[in-house]
C-alpha cells in the first residue's frame, strides 16, 4: 500500500473507487474515436479553469476544425489557481500582464502562443462559476446572433459532467445545441514505480491531491438530486443528473474510508 499526497495508505479498493468516480465526472463523448468518426461541431467552448492543457486541447480542436473558440470565465474560485499556473509556466507567464479575468488571460495565451487567429476568439468574461459559464455563454452567443448547431465543450475533467448539465440548463427554454463533451483527459490514478500518481494526466499543471479529492467528492454531492444538491429537488441550478449505482457505491467507499477526511469537508472551495 502507498499514499496519494497526504491521503492513505491506499489499497486497491480505494484506487478503484477513486477511478470510478473520476471516470463518471469526466464525461467524454469523443473517447477513442478517430477523426473520421468523431461528431461534427461548429463551436468550441472552454469553461475557464486552472488546467492549462485544457486550453491547449480546446485550441487544437478549434484550429483543426476551423471553428471559433469561446472562452467563458470571469473571476471565480479557480482564478487564483490559474494565475499561479500561468506564472509558473516558462512561456505563458508573459501573458499575465494586467489581465484579471480567466477568459482574457486564457485568450491571450491562445492568441500569443498557441496560434489561434484573433478573429476566431470569443471571450465571455463575466461568469464567476460553473452555472454562469452556461448561462452567460448563451447570452453572449445570443447577443452575437450566433446559433451553433453543436458545441464541443471543454472543462476541467472533474467538472465536465456538471458543466454539461449547466449548459443544458441554460438552454432549457429552447432547443439546445448538441453538446459534445471532451475533457481532454480522463483522470486515472495508480502505481507509478513505488508511489501513487496520475497515470493519464499531462505531466505539468496537475491537480494537487488535495484539490483532486476535494473536487472528486464535492462534485457528487452537487450532482445528487436531493435537498442538498444542485438539481431540481435542491437548489435548482441543474437539471436532473442520473448517477449510476456503482458510482454512488464508489463515492460512499471514499467518504466512509476515513482516509480522505480533509477532502470530504469540501476544502478548498470550488466553482
Amino acid at each position: 500500500m502507498s499514499s496519494f499526497g497526504p491521503y492513505g495508505p491506499l489499497d486497491a479498493d480505494d484506487i478503484t473507487a477513486i477511478n470510478i468516480v473520476a471516470r463518471f465526472l469526466a464525461l467524454d463523448d469523443l473517447g477513442n474515436q478517430d477523426k473520421h468518426s468523431a461528431p461534427a461541431f461548429d463551436l468550441v467552448v472552454l469553461a475557464g479553469n486552472a488546467l492549462l492543457w485544457t486550453l491547449e486541447g480546446a485550441v487544437k480542436k478549434a484550429r483543426t476544425r476551423g471553428v471559433p473558440l469561446l472562452i467563458s470565465g470571469g473571476i471565480g474560485h479557480s482564478t487564483g489557481l490559474l494565475a499561479a499556473a500561468v506564472d509558473a509556466h516558462p512561456v505563458y507567464r508573459k501573458a499575465l500582464a494586467s489581465q484579471t479575468s480567466e477568459a482574457r488571460l486564457l485568450g491571450d495565451i491562445a492568441a500569443m502562443f498557441l496560434g489561434l487567429n484573433q478573429s476566431r476568439l470569443l471571450l465571455e468574461d463575466a461568469s464567476t462559476n460553473c452555472g454562469e459559464n452556461g448561462l452567460f455563454s448563451r447570452r453572449f452567443l445570443d447577443a452575437q446572433r450566433l446559433v451553433p448547431a453543436a458545441i464541443l465543450l471543454v472543462q476541467d475533467p472533474l467538472m465536465q459532467r456538471r458543466t454539461d448539465a449547466s449548459f443544458r440548463q441554460a438552454w432549457a427554454d429552447t432547443t439546445c445545441p448538441t453538446i459534445i463533451n471532451w475533457p481532454v483527459q480522463v483522470p486515472c490514478i495508480g502505481y507509478r514505480r513505488d508511489r501513487i500518481d496520475y497515470l493519464q494526466s499531462p505531466n505539468s499543471h496537475k491537480w494537487t491531491p488535495e484539490r483532486f479529492l476535494s473536487l472528486l467528492t464535492g462534485e457528487i454531492q452537487r450532482l445528487t438530486d436531493d435537498e442538498n444538491g444542485y438539481g431540481p429537488r435542491g437548489k435548482g441550478f441543474l437539471p436532473h443528473v442520473d448517477i449510476p449505482d456503482d458510482v454512488v457505491t464508489a463515492w460512499r467507499h471514499i467518504m466512509n474510508s476515513g482516509k480522505f477526511e480533509a477532502s470530504a469537508l469540501g476544502r478548498p472551495a470550488n466553482s
